[in-house]
């Protein structure tokens, strides 16, 4: 990873920090599926966009209906509960 990557991942941290109100260091809990029968969303707002089959790293179980999340793409946000698997 060059110094400009690793750069630009401290920088998406840190808006997620800020964004979510997020104390502490950034955690991976488990990693969990989205349902290949889900139907896509653009996501928005704080909401993570959703793709069927990706894998997604669970940072925060905050509610029983949502979970926050961050995909392949270092994109942190929430995602419902109801669409996610375990692997």
């Amino acid at each position: 990873m060059t110094l400009k990557e690793c750069k630009k991942e401290e920088k998406a941290d840190r808006d997620f920090q800020k964004k979510f109100k997020f104390e502490g260091s950034i955690n991976v809990l488990t990693q969990m599926m989205v349902d290949p029968a889900a139907t896509e969303k653009r996501g928005g707002g704080k909401n993570l966009p959703l793709r069927r089959g990706e894998i997604l790293d669970v940072i925060q179980f905050t509610s029983q209906e949502q979970i926050l999340c961050r995909n392949s793409e270092r994109r942190y946000g929430y995602v419902p509960r109801a669409v996610m698997l375990q692997l």
